[in-house]
């Protein structure tokens, strides 16, 4: 039977409404807002720098753990979301942002790091086949030529969360001006956000039962085993596509230490952080509405439109990264500035205020471009799955060596001048990655389609033949 008056071959031409519980956009808002409460508010926590923590060594030591274990599971995390499905990898995953944000708490009163960092390793487990999932899920279900739109939409709801996770520390610590780390009800208030994403993870649907506003139907996945999975996951070390990502993966939350520890947090005062990190995440939202109509709507060509995309985020990263050189030469780890406060400190924190939320829209229209152009390497979501975990488990194997770097107090300004050069080298190989690897979409459907009548004309002939067969075998036996 065909679903809503829809054949189950495919589409019938007449539009499905959006609004379906098993349709890419109800779906990709779900898994939105499921990160809207997990990892949107670990984005909170971790924004505050030194995780709200007077001193950073303790965020530091459990971010590095989780960004270790982040690395492995990230990259194998394809493998377990393609042999578990959405529902159990999901549900399993986002009940470890609960246990992190619960060992702050448990270290704003005892002191004792051991537990942040045993939370930190297990958090890394559960974010890698979160964001495995979470990655396949946003590109294979919508169509091919609406990827970027929903990507946006995924990502502004889910930086909604950074968004309502930086008001929480703003509100509860906002008459605490001289206050060194936030209050209990500022973790508690995040394990709360955390919990109801891990309920909320149950209501993902499995790519079998997805079926997009034009009836065809998303690909269907037979759930795989292990040893399938780790054959396919160890060939990706040897697949050029996977190759040429490396750098833009590695670079692509490696400042986000920089930018926490060094710029946000000796910067601004406690309340002021918070307020930064609501507009830091504000600006995610925008750049993500405006690198998805740059990379669905700007040009007809898929390939134009991401060399396009590329171009954008080239120029407006040189410059943010330019813009934030001029900044670090005012101050040093030897030499920090006097704390800004947005109440008092007037005209003196609108420069680093604007330059904060610039790296927040310079962090959406690189992410996001860069998951367009994994999303256009395939539509298959065991692939696109596997794909993503590569990418989450480089990324996090850069932020784990970036966390460490800062423990070692390596100066701030040699961190900057890593991060710029690092984005700078991972734009001309994505170029080179589209050139080579991404059709546009009318070759691609030429080619399906060519493919399909092939097979259809093969089929009628056998079958017309058959019958002729069978005349002559009568013939012979008469």
């Amino acid at each position: 039977m065909g679903i809503e008056g829809v054949e189950e071959s495919g589409g019938t031409g007449v539009p499905l409404s959006k609004f379906r519980y098993n349709s890419p956009f109800v779906q990709v808002s779900l898994i939105g807002l499921v990160c809207f409460c997990c990892p949107g508010m670990f984005n909170a926590l971790s924004g505050m720098g030194g995780g709200g923590q007077v001193d950073p060594t303790a965020s530091n030591n459990a971010s590095t753990a989780l960004f270790t274990t982040f690395a492995i599971f990230g990259i194998l995390g394809g493998g377990i979301y393609n042999i578990l499905g959405p529902r159990l990898t999901l549900l399993s995953a986002c009940s470890t942002y609960v246990l992190y944000a619960g060992s702050f708490l448990y270290y704003n009163h005892h002191k004792h790091q051991a537990f942040a960092i045993v939370a930190g390793a297990i958090l890394g487990i559960g974010a890698g086949i979160l964001w495995a999932g979470q990655g396949s899920i946003m590109t294979s279900y919508p169509p091919s030529n609406r990827k970027g739109t929903y990507i946006s939409i995924f990502w502004s709801i889910y930086n909604m969360g950074g968004v309502i996770g930086g008001l929480i520390p703003f509100v509860l610590n906002y008459h605490r001006s001289q206050a060194a780390s936030v209050n209990d009800a500022t973790y508690i208030g995040f394990m709360i956000f955390m919990s109801i994403g891990t309920l909320l993870s149950l209501a993902i649907l499995p790519p079998s039962k997805i079926v997009r506003d034009d009836g065809t139907k998303c690909t269907d996945i037979q759930y795989s085993n292990v040893t399938t999975e780790a054959i396919e996951i160890a060939k990706l070390f040897t697949n050029w596509k996977m190759l040429l990502i490396i750098p833009a993966a590695w670079s692509s939350i490696f400042f986000y230490t920089y930018l926490f520890n060094n710029v946000n947090k000796v910067m601004f005062n406690m309340r002021t952080r918070g307020l930064n990190n609501v507009f830091y995440w504000g600006a995610e939202i925008f750049g993500s509405i405006g690198i998805g109509y740059v990379m669905d709507f700007s040009f007809k060509s898929r390939r134009t439109r991401g060399f396009v995309g590329i171009s954008v985020v080239g120029v407006l990263g040189t410059a943010i990264w330019i813009g934030g050189l001029a900044n670090q030469l005012n101050y040093s780890r030897s030499d920090l500035p006097e704390k800004l406060d947005f109440k008092d400190s007037g005209s003196a924190f609108a420069g680093p205020f604007v330059l904060y939320f610039s790296f927040g829209l310079l962090d959406a229209i690189f992410q996001r471009m860069v998951f367009w152009v994994i999303g256009a390497l395939a539509d298959n979501s065991e692939i696109l799955s596997r794909y993503v975990g590569f990418y989450m488990g480089i990324q996090s194997a850069g932020s784990a060596v970036a966390w460490q770097v800062d423990a070692h107090k390596a100066s701030f300004l040699s961190q900057l001048v890593t991060n710029f050069t690092l984005y700078t080298v991972s734009y001309p190989l994505l170029v080179v990655l589209i050139l080579l690897a991404v059709k546009d979409e009318g070759k691609a459907d030429v080619e399906e389609f060519t493919k399909g009548k092939v097979a259809e004309f093969t089929e009628e002939k056998l079958l017309s033949l058959q019958p002729q067969r069978s005349d002559r075998n009568d013939r012979r036996l008469n």
